[in-house]
C-alpha cells in the first residue's frame, strides 16, 4: 500500500528494511541473474535505452575511473550521468548528473510512484537503485552516463546496458565466494560486460589472465586495448598539496605531467586508464580531445566531493582515511604509507566477514598500534574476532565497542608527528567522517 506522506528518511528506511542490501547483509542480497532488473526496467519503459553509457568494472579503481571520466565528459560540455556504489554519507551520492546528487524529492517520488512494482518484484536494494538511476538519467535526458559495476560483471544488475565503451580496470581476489576462487574465474565474471562490437579497455595488463579478455573480445568482435600498452607512469611527486604524475604517451611520443588532488599513488593507474578511454571515445566521435587535462584531474576531490581515497584530513597528527578493503587495495595503500615520514603508526581498522583476511592481515606492519572496530551492520566482522585474527600476525591492539571510541583512542595516543590511518570498510569510513566533521576543521582544507 502506498504511503503518500513518506519523508526522505522514511523512504530510505523503507528501501533498507524492505530490500536486501549486499553491503549490509552480504551474499543473501546477491541475485545471480538479471531477471529482476530486466523486469523493473521493462515496467519503467526500458530507460537504459534512452541514453549512451560507458560501463566500468574491476576489482579496484572502478570508482575513481568512473568519477574521473564523468569529469572529462562534463568539462567537454556533455550532460553527464554518474552511477556508482556504495555511498559513504548519503544514498543520493550513487546517482549524479554533472556532479550534483539526485534530489531527495526525486528519490521519494520514484519510490512512492513505483511502490506497487517494488512490492510485486521484490528486488534487491541494488536492483531498484539501478532502475532508479536509469529512470532518472532518461528523464533528465543526459548525453551519456558513466555506470560503475556493483559486483562482478556478468550478473551485475548494471549489465543490461549496451555501452559505447566497456572498461575493466584490474582483477584481484575479492568476493571470491561469489565470483570464483581464482583470478581466472573472477576475470571471467568481469569479462561478462564485454559486448558485441563494443570496444573494451583493460586498465592493467596481468599476464595470467589477459587471454581471458582477449578471447572474450574476439568472440564478441570487440576491439580490445590495454591501457598500459599506450601509457606508462614514470614519476610521481608532491608539490603544494597536488600529486603530479609524469606519464609517457607512447603513441604520440611525449611526456605528460598531470596534477591531481587524488593522493593515492595508485591513482596513476586510474589516470592512465581514463586517458586511454578518452582516446577511444574520441575516435568514436565524442569531443574529448580538446579538453585541458589539468581541469579534468586537478580538482577531483572538490568537484565531485570524492571521499575515502587516501584522503588526508589533517597534518599533525597526519590523519588519512582510505576505503581500501581487499588484498590488492590494502597492499597499494600500505606501500604508500610505508614511505611516509612519521614517527609512529596508529591504524584503526574494521572489515566485513566475507573477506579473505589471512591474506590481508599479513600485509599490515607489526610496528604499529591497532584499534579494532566494527560497523553497525550484520555483515561486519566482530571486533574481538578481528583482534584475535590480527594477533596471529603479531598485530597488537585493543578492540573498541564503537568506531568513534577507536578513533578517540588513536587520537589520544598519537603524537603530532604520528600517523592515524582509518581503513577496511566503507561503513567504517562513514562513521569516521562524521566524527571528524564534528571534531576537526578539515572541510575547507
Amino acid at each position: 500500500m502506498k504511503n503518500p506522506t513518506m519523508t526522505y528518511q522514511q523512504t530510505l528506511d523503507y528501501l533498507y528494511e524492505k530490500l536486501p542490501m549486499f553491503t549490509r547483509v552480504g551474499a543473501a542480497a546477491y541475485k545471480a541473474n538479471l531477471d529482476n532488473t530486466i523486469l523493473l526496467c521493462k515496467e519503467l519503459g526500458n530507460p537504459q535505452l534512452c541514453f549512451k553509457t560507458v560501463h566500468i568494472a574491476g576489482t579496484n579503481g572502478k570508482g575513481s575511473c568512473s568519477n574521473l571520466l564523468a569529469i572529462a565528459f562534463q568539462k567537454a560540455g556533455y550532460k553527464t550521468g554518474l552511477y556508482t556504489s556504495p555511498h559513504i554519507f548519503d544514498f543520493r551520492e550513487r546517482i549524479k548528473i554533472d556532479g550534483m546528487d539526485v534530489s531527495q524529492e526525486y528519490v521519494v517520488a520514484f519510490v512512492q510512484a513505483h511502490q506497487e512494482l517494488i512490492e510485486s518484484v521484490k528486488p534487491s536494494f541494488f536492483e531498484i537503485t539501478v532502475a532508479m538511476a536509469f529512470h532518472f538519467f532518461a528523464e533528465q535526458k543526459v548525453d551519456i552516463a558513466i555506470v560503475e559495476v556493483g559486483l562482478g560483471g556478468l550478473l551485475d544488475s548494471t549489465n543490461i546496458i549496451m555501452p559505447e565503451l566497456s572498461i575493466i580496470t584490474n582483477i584481484s581476489n575479492d568476493h571470491a565466494y561469489l565470483l570464483g576462487n581464482s583470478l581466472q574465474e573472477i576475470a571471467t565474471q568481469k569479462a561478462g560486460i564485454i559486448k558485441k562490437n563494443v570496444p573494451v579497455i583493460i586498465g592493467e595488463t596481468q599476464t595470467e589472465i589477459q587471454n581471458i579478455f582477449i578471447t572474450s573480445a574476439i568472440m564478441h568482435e570487440s576491439p580490445i586495448f590495454f591501457a598500459d600498452n599506450s601509457y606508462s607512469d614514470v614519476h610521481v611527486e608532491m608539490r603544494e598539496g597536488i600529486q603530479f604524475v609524469k606519464i609517457i604517451d607512447k603513441a604520440r611520443m611525449q611526456v605528460l605531467e598531470i596534477g591531481t588532488d587524488l593522493m593515492g599513488r595508485y591513482q596513476s593507474k586510474n589516470i592512465i586508464t581514463v586517458l586511454k578511454a578518452m582516446d577511444v571515445l574520441s575516435s568514436l566521435g565524442w569531443n574529448l580531445g580538446r579538453i585541458d587535462l589539468s581541469t579534468v584531474f586537478q580538482h577531483c576531490m572538490k568537484t565531485l566531493k570524492f571521499k575515502g581515497r587516501f584522503d588526508i584530513i589533517q597534518q599533525k597528527p597526519l590523519i588519512i582515511l582510505d576505503v581500501s578493503h581487499n588484498e590488492a587495495g590494502i597492499a597499494a595503500l600500505l606501500q604508500q604509507v610505508s614511505k611516509l615520514e612519521v614517527k609512529r603508526k596508529h591504524i584503526v581498522m574494521g572489515f566485513v566477514k566475507d573477506k579473505t583476511l589471512e591474506q590481508i592481515l599479513q600485509l599490515f606492519p607489526e610496528n604499529a598500534s591497532y584499534y579494532f572496530v566494527q560497523a553497525s551492520i550484520p555483515r561486519a566482522l566482530p571486533r574481538q574476532d578481528l583482534q584475535q585474527m590480527a594477533s596471529n600476525y603479531l598485530l597488537q591492539g585493543d578492540a573498541y565497542n564503537s568506531i568513534t571510541a577507536g578513533i578517540e583512542a588513536a587520537l589520544k595516543h598519537a603524537g603530532p608527528d604520528d600517523l592515524i590511518l582509518v581503513t577496511g570498510s566503507f561503513f567504517i569510513l562513514e562513521e569516521a567522517y562524521h566524527f571528524f566533521e564534528k571534531n576537526l576543521d578539515y572541510k575547507n582544507r
